[in-house]
């Protein structure tokens, strides 16, 4: 009876260590997930998008060109530009029988007509990517306006100098780029007709919200308030301090201590100091004797 007492409390003991042991050697549960919402689906919006169907909207109207005619006539122009790149290499004015002040402003002629196509090449670069752009329209436009003059007169002087056929060959691309500049000035304008518009119908759509705006809140706004007038308060003012009262008590009738004489007074000072003549003191002497007092009359 003894043993089976000993046998039940000993297994009462033990599944609890082995429990813990189980426990310390199990791996670590891993933690809860965290359920994290979605995030709110936004529409994106392309802009070029909008206003090339915008734009494809009003087709038929004179001056509209459609994307695709677009991207042609501005790869003609830069067709255009690269002919005119390969003829510059051809050109040697070191070679020319001229003066060296006219071979100099020869050269910086010839700098400025590269530094120009340069220009021309990026504003028609992202003229190509944004079609609809009335900034980037106009500056291509006065990209090759700018151009045109500074190109005939490098032709001009390449033809006296060097070879006429050479110079003759300038003037095919510079009468191109004119006619591509010709064909491009409808579009702009239909691009600023359909922005004026744009702009007039806005104003229009604008001035009617606010008389429809004002005629809704008419009798539902409270009337103004007048405001109670209040004193500003001024912090930081400076402030005169007053002058300490003289602590010393002088007797009545003697003016007081700094206070200026009566002009009487001083007159008789003045007057009595005339009359008394000064001491005369001899050199090497100090100060002079004083004055001796009169004798009392005998009895």
């Amino acid at each position: 009876m003894r043993l089976l007492t000993c046998v039940f409390c000993l297994s009462l003991v033990g599944v609890p260590l082995g429990v813990r042991a189980a426990q310390q050697n199990s791996p670590p549960l891993p933690p809860p997930a965290i359920s994290v919402a979605p995030e709110p689906q936004t529409q994106k919006i392309d802009v070029s998008q909008m206003s090339q169907a915008q734009l494809r909207t009003l087709a038929g109207e004179p001056g509209y060109l459609d994307p695709e005619a677009m991207k042609q006539l501005l790869h003609k122009i830069w067709l255009v530009e690269y002919r005119i790149n390969d003829l510059l290499t051809e050109v040697h004015p070191e070679r020319w029988k001229l003066a060296d002040a006219t071979r100099a402003s020869f050269g910086k002629t010839l700098e400025t007509l590269r530094t120009q196509m340069d220009t021309l090449e990026q504003w028609r670069a992202q003229f190509e990517k944004r079609p609809d752009s009335m900034y980037l329209g106009y500056q291509t436009y006065a990209a090759i306006n700018t151009l045109l003059p500074r190109l005939e007169g490098v032709g001009r002087d390449i033809a006296r100098h060097e070879n006429p056929s050479l110079g003759r060959q300038f003037s095919q691309p510079g009468n191109q780029l004119f006619d591509l500049q010709q064909a491009l000035e409808p579009f702009l304008s239909f691009l600023l007709r359909n922005q004026d518009q744009l702009l007039s119908v806005t104003q229009n759509n604008l001035a009617s919200c606010q008389n429809e705006l004002s005629f809704a809140m008419r009798g539902r706004t409270e009337p103004a308030r007048p405001m109670k007038n209040i004193v500003p308060e001024f912090k930081g003012r400076r402030r005169s301090k007053s002058k300490p009262a003289a602590t010393t008590s002088q007797p009545p009738g003697q003016p007081k201590s700094g206070a200026k004489a009566k002009p009487e007074a001083t007159s008789q000072a003045k007057t009595a100091a005339k009359l008394v003549p000064a001491p005369r003191v001899q050199k090497g002497q100090g100060n002079p004797p004083k004055p001796a007092a009169p004798a009392k009359p005998q009895k």
